[in-house]
């Protein structure tokens, strides 16, 4: 855990947190291209933990979503608000089911 932030951030905040991270790394901001390589990679590294019941895949799946955020921040995308208006899309939506 960041030391320091065990308060409560919104997604806003850890989308910026993230993307402050890679800049403070030097990691890739440029090249979308390559961020979804890497976000599909960490997605096939969780289902192998999942797929081979490996301890680990909570982490895996903070990587996928840490990946998320800072590609959203990279694309100037509030994934917050994105979610949110999704997740009210989808309740609102009727489903048929077979």
């Amino acid at each position: 855990m960041y030391v320091g932030y065990n308060e409560i951030m919104n997604l806003s905040e850890m989308q910026k947190m993230a993307y402050q991270n890679k800049l403070d790394k030097k990691f890739n901001v440029a090249n979308v291209d390559m961020e979804f390589n890497l976000l599909y990679g960490e997605v096939a590294e969780a289902y192998d933990k999942y797929s081979k019941k490996q301890e680990g895949l909570g982490e895996e799946l903070a990587d996928i979503a840490i990946y998320l955020l800072g590609l959203a921040e990279i694309l100037g995308i509030n994934l917050e608000k994105e979610i949110i208006g999704k997740m009210d899309k989808n309740k609102a939506r009727k489903y048929i089911k077979d």
